[in-house]
C-alpha cells in the first residue's frame, strides 16, 4: 500500500533520499545561459535547504543540460529556470533489440515509487536506427505494464501546491537509438514557457524563455527602465517585471512533480515562501521604473492590461496603444535603459509588407531617440539584422520553426 510505512521507507531510500540524473531541454542557441542557470540552482538549493544539495556532473549535451542532483533540488529547478522548456528525470537506460527484452526492462521498474497511483502517462516514443522502430507498438507494450503496476486499489495521490484546478499531465518519454532505450519521466508537465501568468495572447508570441534569454544577455537590473514598443502580449514586459522583482518564472504554476510520490511537498512549499519573501514585490519607497509596454493593435494592449491584474509586479508596466515610431523615451544614465524588439515577421505580417524596409525604419528611430540603451532585436534573417545598421553583435536562436537572431547591444557605440 502507498501509505504504508515501508512505502515511504522505499520512497526515500530510492527516490528522495538519492541524487538522480535529469535533463534540462532548452531551445537551440541557448545552451550556455541554461547551464549557468542549473549551476545558480544549486547554490540557491543549499540556502534554502540549509543542507548540500548539490548539482554535480553538470554537462552540456545537445538539445539541453544534463546535470545529476536529489529530486528536492530538480524541483526547485523546476521554479527558478527561466531558459529551459522542461526538465526530465531519466529513469533507465538499456539495451533492447526486440519486444521480449524491452518488456522485462519496463517490468524491471518499480513504476509504482515514480509516479501517482491510477495515473496512466500520456508515453512518447521516438527511434533512431533501432530494430523497434514502431513507436506506436512500442507504447503498446508498455502501456499495460505501467497499468497494473500504478491503478492500484487505494484514491490518486494529488498535490496541489500553486492552487491549479486540474493536476499537470504526466508524459513519459522513451527514446531508442542504436538498439539503447533511455527512458524519462517529463518532471514539469506543461512547458516551463508556459508561466501561468498570461490570461490571452496574441498571435505568433514570443516565448518566455526567448524572452529571458535576451534580457539575460542584456544584464538586465532593477534600475533599468525597460521599454517594450511592439509588445505584442507583453512577454518581454511581464518577464522584465518578474527578473527585476527577483521573481522565480514558476511562481505562478504547477508542475508535474507535484503528484509525484516522492515529491516532499512541504520542502518545497517552504522553498517557495522564501523565494517570495525574498523578491521585491512591494512599489516601496524608492519604487523600480516603469515598464513601457506599447503596441498598435488595441487588442493586444487589452489582454496585456487584463494579464498585469495577475499581481502587483505587474502593476509597473504600463500599456498604451501607441505606434513605436511616435514614442518619445525617457532620458536615461549610465546606459540604464534597456529597448527590446520582437517586430511582426511571418505570419504576423503582411505579404504585402517590405519587411527588410521595416528594420531599416527601426534602425533610424533606434539612433536617432534611442542612444545608450542596450537593445535586443528579433531578425527573422540576416538581411534584417544588417538592415538595422546599428553595429550591434547577434545572439542565434531558434523559434517557431525557424531560425532567427536577436541584434544585441548599446545603441551608437
Amino acid at each position: 500500500m502507498q501509505n504504508s510505512s515501508a512505502f515511504k521507507k522505499r520512497i526515500k531510500r530510492r527516490i528522495s533520499g538519492r541524487p538522480h540524473v535529469f535533463f534540462a531541454v532548452c531551445p537551440p542557441g541557448l545552451s550556455g545561459i541554461c547551464a549557468k542557470e542549473v549551476a545558480r540552482v544549486s547554490q540557491k538549493a543549499e540556502e534554502i535547504f540549509s543542507d548540500k544539495y548539490n548539482i554535480s556532473n553538470i554537462n552540456v549535451l545537445p538539445g539541453g543540460i544534463e546535470f545529476t542532483t536529489r529530486l528536492k533540488t530538480a524541483c526547485l529547478a523546476n521554479i527558478l529556470m527561466g531558459s529551459a522548456t522542461r526538465i526530465l528525470m531519466r529513469l533507465a537506460t538499456f539495451k533492447a533489440d526486440g519486444f521480449r527484452r524491452l518488456e522485462e526492462q519496463i517490468k524491471a521498474i518499480d513504476w509504482e515509487l515514480y509516479l501517482p497511483s491510477q495515473t496512466l502517462p500520456d508515453i512518447r516514443v521516438t527511434t533512431h536506427k533501432s530494430r523497434l522502430y514502431h513507436s506506436t507498438a512500442i507504447a503498446d507494450r508498455i502501456k499495460p505494464i505501467l497499468h497494473d503496476r500504478l491503478f492500484l486499489k487505494e484514491p490518486p495521490r494529488h498535490y496541489d501546491v500553486t492552487g491549479s484546478a486540474a493536476p499537470p499531465p504526466q508524459t513519459l518519454m522513451v527514446r531508442g537509438e542504436n538498439d539503447r532505450f533511455e527512458l524519462s519521466l517529463d518532471m514539469s508537465g506543461t512547458p516551463l514557457y508556459k508561466r501561468g501568468i498570461k490570461k490571452k495572447i496574441v498571435k505568433a508570441p514570443l516565448r518566455e524563455t526567448l524572452a529571458f534569454a535576451i534580457l539575460t544577455r542584456l544584464d538586465l537590473s532593477e534600475n533599468d527602465i525597460i521599454a517594450d514598443p511592439m509588445c505584442g502580449s507583453g512577454t518581454f514586459s511581464l518577464e522584465g517585471a518578474m527578473m527585476q522583482c527577483a521573481l522565480p518564472p514558476g511562481t505562478f504554476r504547477s508542475f508535474a512533480f507535484e503528484a509525484w510520490p516522492g515529491f516532499e511537498e512541504k520542502s518545497i512549499t517552504h522553498a517557495r515562501n522564501r523565494l517570495m519573501a525574498a523578491a521585491r514585490t512591494d512599489m516601496g519607497v524608492q519604487p523600480l521604473p516603469h515598464i513601457l509596454a506599447r503596441d498598435l493593435d488595441q487588442t493586444a494592449i487589452d489582454h496585456l492590461k487584463q494579464t498585469c491584474t495577475r499581481h502587483r509586479v505587474f502593476q509597473r508596466i504600463c500599456p498604451v496603444c501607441d505606434d513605436f515610431f511616435n514614442m518619445t523615451p525617457p532620458p536615461i544614465k549610465n546606459n540604464q535603459g534597456v529597448v527590446v524588439l520582437n517586430p511582426p515577421y511571418g505570419i504576423r505580417l503582411d505579404e504585402n509588407n517590405d519587411i527588410t524596409s521595416l528594420y531599416k525604419e527601426i534602425g533610424h528611430k533606434l539612433a536617432a531617440d534611442f542612444k545608450g540603451w542596450r537593445t535586443g532585436i528579433v531578425c527573422p534573417g540576416k538581411k534584417e539584422f544588417h538592415a538595422l545598421n546599428l553595429g550591434l553583435s547577434t545572439m542565434p536562436f531558434f523559434h517557431g520553426g525557424l531560425d532567427l537572431y536577436t541584434a544585441i547591444g548599446v545603441i551608437g557605440r
